[in-house]
């Protein structure tokens, strides 16, 4: 039986267990994702013809920082739209306005996602890599312009589709970036680590849009060799893989570091020189393609928090 919400007469569907509700112009045909935020399916839109994703956002207030997360990414999205971005198209929320707990996110339905791509025995040519990073760098692009960074960048938030287009998601960890001076304490906690910028693992609080670079270079380099660069099993590790690939630190990024733990770890590390490990991890590659990886992982050379503004240029040059 319909359930009258807010409005909108929506229809139940038992799904992995769940109740999934949809209002009655979509209809649910199976699921294609679960995680600890709830359930995805995909759904025909009666009305445009469209086939969509649905996500259920299960039990959104039981945890307050999840609940804002969620509204982080639902503000975000709301105002960004771009070629390169998961939209929102429609939320909807079942029940009554006083009591409601789970929250449905309509967007277009993406196929899969770099990560399982990446995980997959298919064949990546020198075209894909390219074609993907540019249009990571595309999207980005829009997302830092509109003074926002992402802080989340990894394979599994880039959804793909059988054309190779590739979209940005989930801004759970987004915030937005300062551009009047103000200084606001940003989180250490923040992109998984393997793509985490090496001033977030040092306990920066002043970060910015740069870190979003870094991640993009560890993508790039994972495309290129098809397993992650940087694995590390914790911070300190993590560090110690950053240093063997890409050489020491100077010694006025050194002194930069606030965090004295951090500062005397680093210290501690083999004064390696430069990034020969990087070279021989993603194997000999075109001039342009190591020049890609120099600007988005800088090695002792080059301070991990300078701007970054060639990137897309390179690779854009790259796509003529």
């Amino acid at each position: 039986m319909p359930i009258q919400s807010l409005e909108l007469e929506l229809q139940s569907t038992p799904v992995l267990g769940s109740n999934f509700q949809a209002p009655q112009r979509f209809t649910v045909l199976e699921a294609v994702g679960q995680g600890a935020y709830g359930v995805v399916c995909s759904a025909q839109d009666e009305v445009t013809g469209d086939t969509v994703a649905i996500k259920k956002i299960e039990s959104a207030f039981d945890d307050i920082t999840f609940a804002k997360r969620t509204l982080r990414e639902l503000k975000i999205l709301r105002h960004l739209r771009h070629e390169n971005l998961i939209d929102i198209r429609y939320v909807f929320l079942p029940g009554l306005k006083s009591n409601f707990e789970d929250i449905y996110v309509i967007s277009e339905l993406m196929e899969t996602d770099l990560a399982s791509i990446l995980k997959s025995p298919q064949p990546l040519s020198d075209e894909h890599c390219q074609f993907f990073t540019y249009q990571i760098l595309r999207g980005l692009k829009f997302v830092h312009t509109a003074g926002v960074i992402h802080r989340d960048l990894k394979p599994r938030n880039l959804l793909v589709n059988s054309n190779c287009d590739l979209k940005i998601c989930d801004y759970g960890l987004a915030r937005l970036a300062m551009s009047n001076g103000d200084c606001r304490p940003l989180t250490e906690y923040v992109c998984t680590r393997w793509y985490r910028a090496p001033e977030v693992l040092c306990s920066w609080a002043d970060y910015g849009s740069a870190i979003d670079m870094w991640s993009v270079g560890c993508i790039f380099a994972e495309m290129l060799r098809r397993k992650p660069l940087l694995p590390g099993k914790n911070t300190q590790h993590q560090l110690n893989l950053i240093v063997s690939h890409l050489g020491f630190p100077d010694s006025e990024t050194i002194s930069r570091i606030k965090n004295e733990k951090c500062r005397k770890f680093l210290e501690s590390l083999p004064k390696t020189s430069g990034p020969a490990a990087l070279y021989e991890a993603v194997g000999p590659q075109p001039p342009m393609v190591m020049e890609l990886l120099d600007s988005t992982l800088p090695s002792r050379n080059g301070s991990v928090l300078r701007p970054m503004l060639l990137v897309t240029f390179f690779v854009f040059m790259s796509c003529l």
